[in-house]
């Protein structure tokens, strides 16, 4: 197979955003490419610029009447002819030409003022001509419908995680994965994939459900805020703080199109290769937390609240309800209710007393066991508590 024409293509190490840009636009509308690895050959379209890294369209041969429409990374595309006498394929007009004008060393995205005309389909002639004109009153009530759909499937996802947290499943199932099995057929993993998704539209917006409200018609709502809870499983692999951040890219990137998830993960992986954030700038001994994503014999502790008790380079201590255990920024989801940061503390150092009294009954290792996941008591939890004080002949009083 004879060599790619641009060297920039044939060097495959150097695969940054701007030797993928310059692949691109080397090449022209109808050139004839082969694909250097699985040997297909097809026509140059255009530039796609919806993922994180550029790519081009490409109508590969086929045996079919239709064409086999993909798309490719440029440098792995070598020219063997052209049909046209065309200009070299550049941005569109509406980018003017500023895509690369800003490029940080770890994070590569462009940044287009209207990305709605950028990031085109291959299928975009067949979809060319408007089907049916909507009046404005229609088009007003067309992003008001889809809006509510795409709020409603959101609103799903925070009324689960809110039946969790308060456990208003108790007065007829014992554990929140039993009732959600039976009442609305999610099993563990999917109910808790729903939770997360939740929290990660939590994290991107403490007021997410008044801001929500503010712009239900707006036609681009869907770029404030995730719409599909694939979306929010690539955020929710970074830490809390990092998926503002991350989704902010993400807009600037997308424009007004609906991101893919295959945008969200290129953008996610990029942040993931910055250094390692130094745990003293993330929190301070005393701060609440909840855990999670821990993994191996930590697993257990996913879910249950815990307080920084030391603070190391890379990893911080915290204390749990019946140990201290070793974890990463990214294990810890800050907890902002103020009542909560208050409570916690002193209900550790009840439990901890509780504990060190000695052997104690199975019942309460239960019950303690439970409360180290409560990030607030109910009065009967207050009550549970004040009775092992008191059988056991712990005073709490003398810990406030």
């Amino acid at each position: 197979m004879p060599k790619i024409k641009s060297k920039s293509c044939a060097n495959s190490s150097a695969d940054t955003y701007e030797a993928r840009l310059v692949a691109a636009q080397s090449l022209r509308k109808g050139d004839r490419v082969r694909h250097q690895r699985t040997g297909e050959q097809g026509r140059f379209q255009e530039i796609n610029l919806g993922f994180a890294l550029p790519e081009v369209w490409v109508h590969f041969d086929s045996d079919r009447e239709i064409y086999k429409t993909l798309s490719c990374n440029p440098l792995e595309l070598e020219i063997i002819g052209s049909e046209f006498e065309q200009q070299p394929t550049a941005l569109p007009d509406t980018c003017h030409k500023e895509a690369i004008a800003e490029v940080s060393p770890n994070i590569v995205l462009t940044r287009v003022e209207e990305a709605s005309t950028m990031i085109e389909s291959p299928y975009r002639g067949a979809h060319a001509d408007v089907l049916e004109e909507l009046s404005d009153s229609e088009e007003r009530e067309r992003y008001r419908l889809e809006f509510k759909v795409d709020r409603g499937i959101a609103q799903a996802w925070l009324a689960l995680k809110e039946l969790r947290d308060r456990r208003l499943y108790r007065s007829t199932h014992k554990t929140f994965e039993e009732y959600a099995k039976e009442r609305f057929g999610y099993n563990r993993a999917h109910a808790y994939r729903l939770i997360e998704a939740a929290q990660v539209l939590e994290n991107l917006s403490p007021n997410w459900r008044q801001n929500e409200l503010q712009d239900e018609m707006s036609p681009i709502w869907r770029q404030k805020f995730p719409n599909s809870e694939s979306q929010c499983r690539e955020l929710a692999k970074l830490p809390p703080h990092f998926q503002p951040i991350a989704w902010e890219k993400v807009l600037e990137a997308s424009g007004n199109k609906a991101p893919t998830a295959k945008l969200i993960k290129g953008i996610v992986e990029q942040l993931q290769e910055k250094p390692l954030l130094q745990a003293r700038d993330f929190c301070t001994c005393g701060d609440v937390f909840t855990l999670v994503k821990l993994e191996g014999s930590m697993r257990k502790y996913n879910g249950y609240w815990a307080i920084v008790c030391s603070i190391n380079t890379f990893t911080i201590a915290v204390d749990v309800h019946d140990t201290t255990i070793l974890v990463k920024p990214e294990n810890l989801q800050p907890i902002d209710e103020a009542n909560v940061r208050r409570q916690l503390p002193q209900v550790l150092k009840r439990i901890r007393r509780l504990r060190n009294v000695g052997l104690l009954d199975r019942g309460a290792y239960n019950v303690l066991e439970d409360l180290g996941r409560q990030t607030y008591l109910t009065d009967i939890e207050e009550k549970l508590l004040s009775c092992l004080e008191e059988y056991y002949k712990v005073n709490s009083e003398e810990i406030h």
